[in-house]
């Protein structure tokens, strides 16, 4: 079994996208409960100085590296990772799985067009079976409690939650409770926004080059320059800091 790797006031489990996959399935055929998270530059550099989305990553049960960065860095800090686990290509690996066992899903985020889309696209694909519910991710922290237990309620055996940092991570740890009898639950950012159609995908030589984050730069500038690159600046930063301590 993969070690548990350590660096930058985070950790991530050394796993390649089909054990990743084989270990959840594993997990939900017992009946056991799985919280995962992915992390990016973006994420590690945000919880360095947030402490409730550091508690909310760090307690999760399996926590894959989604971004080549991260990658890089490991091997950089002398902990190399087997590879990158992109959150959309693990989503759409699970949702495969999910119609094979005839699990359930439900998808939680985006505005309500974009997640209606989503679920047609994959009752379209699979079966309506599929779905066990679906819900925008348009509300209050008031209403989070309540919206998960109707996601329970809805015998869910998968949930996806593609709802910005750090909301969706703190959303799962912190109403994990409410939501027990879900096998595994997972954010997934922006990955409605992409099988929706409402945002392209970088090719596949960006993906694996690790230019898939500049791809996303140049379809929205104004929105994402901050993120991308002051995030990754930042990010580089925190490497090097780490490299020369060691």
């Amino acid at each position: 079994m993969s070690k548990r790797v350590h660096f930058l006031n985070t950790q991530v489990d050394n796993y390649s996208m089909e054990e990743t996959v084989n270990l959840i399935s594993e997990s939900i055929s017992k009946g056991n409960k799985l919280q995962h998270v992915v992390l990016n530059a973006g994420k590690i550099v945000a919880l360095q100085t947030d402490q409730e989305l550091r508690e909310s990553v760090n307690n999760c049960d399996l926590i894959n590296a989604d971004g080549m960065s991260v990658v890089w860095a490991s091997k950089i800090l002398g902990k190399p990772l087997k590879e990158r686990v992109t959150g959309i290509d693990l989503m759409e690996n699970l949702i495969e799985l999910a119609h094979k066992k005839k699990y359930k899903v439900y998808f939680l985020g985006a505005k309500e067009e974009v997640v209606l889309k989503v679920v047609n696209h994959y009752s379209e694909k699979f079966s309506k079976d599929l779905i066990a519910g679906y819900r925008n991710g348009y509300f209050s922290k008031e209403d989070e409690q309540e919206i998960a237990r109707d996601i329970e309620a809805s015998n869910a055996q998968l949930l996806f939650v593609a709802i910005s940092s750090p909301k969706k991570e703190n959303f799962l740890y912190q109403n994990k409770e409410y939501l027990s009898k879900v096998s595994f639950t997972m954010g997934v950012g922006g990955s409605f926004d992409v099988v929706s159609g409402l945002v392209q995908r970088a090719p596949l030589w960006m993906q694996k080059s690790g230019l898939e984050w500049f791809f996303r730069f140049a379809q929205e500038p104004k929105r994402m320059w901050k993120r991308y690159l002051v995030g990754n600046t930042k990010f580089l930063y925190l490497v090097l800091k780490e490299r020369l301590k060691n």
